[in-house]
């Protein structure tokens, strides 16, 4: 199963239940769940992937920010997170089951995007930190993706954060779509694929990470370059 604004072609392809709503919204998360629970009757895995929220115009710094943008972009970046997990923890408690929340490699490097998306990341970051101590213990395991770019709709949309970036810098999109990699040091030279963050969390949640608890699982091509 899995929670949408809307049915995509590519979510209807994947044969998964779709329920719809918008997890930024109080009061969504916990009627998901509810659904999920009324589907399935139990809940074994939870995968917090929600994100995105106000880029901004290309370029845009701390001042550009109202408040409404940090508000909106917190409450889809960290609090539906929040918000779900708090919801589904009864139901995982009882399955001693595994939560992943993906986070970005922003959190790390708050200097790559826009101020209030990095500063929600490194509070999903903090929360799962914390969620793995207080309920590891329990059976619940707890642990967070943090992926650097990836090759979706935010770079390759026609009316997307990438289309925008390169008008601003006088590009073509495919232009941009081929150095920004290599300029940013990813070792590939390319974007990173979606399914290679799907099969990190089908690992994080799978029997074979049984002893992996409040973990940081960084996928970036090798764009960090310190050692923590």
């Amino acid at each position: 199963m899995t929670a949408s604004r809307s049915v995509t072609p590519e979510l209807a392809e994947t044969g998964a239940v779709p329920l719809i709503g918008d997890l930024s919204q109080p009061d969504v998360p916990a009627r998901i769940v509810a659904e999920a629970l009324g589907v399935a009757g139990t809940l074994d895995i939870l995968v917090n992937n929600v994100g995105g929220g106000d880029a901004g115009a290309p370029g845009a710094g701390f001042l550009d920010f109202p408040d409404h943008a940090w508000s909106s972009t917190i409450d889809l970046n960290l609090f539906a997170a929040v918000r779900t997990t708090r919801a589904a923890l009864p139901a995982l408690l009882a399955s001693r089951g595994a939560v992943v929340n993906v986070s970005s490699d922003s959190a790390r490097r708050p200097h790559t995007a826009p101020l209030p998306y990095g500063a929600a990341k490194a509070a999903l970051n903090a929360v799962t930190k914390g969620l793995s101590e207080e309920f590891g213990p329990q059976g619940v395991r707890f642990n967070t993706v943090s992926p650097s770019s990836t090759r979706t709709a935010l770079w390759e949309g026609e009316q997307s954060f990438g289309a925008d970036l390169a008008q601003a810098m006088g590009l073509t999109q495919e232009e941009l779509v081929a150095a920004l990699p290599s300029q940013m040091g990813m070792l590939t030279g390319r974007f990173i694929e979606p399914r290679e963050i799907a099969t990190t969390i089908a690992y994080l949640v799978s029997p074979l990470a049984a002893s992996v608890h409040g973990a940081n699982w960084v996928v970036d091509a090798g764009v960090s370059k310190t050692i923590a």
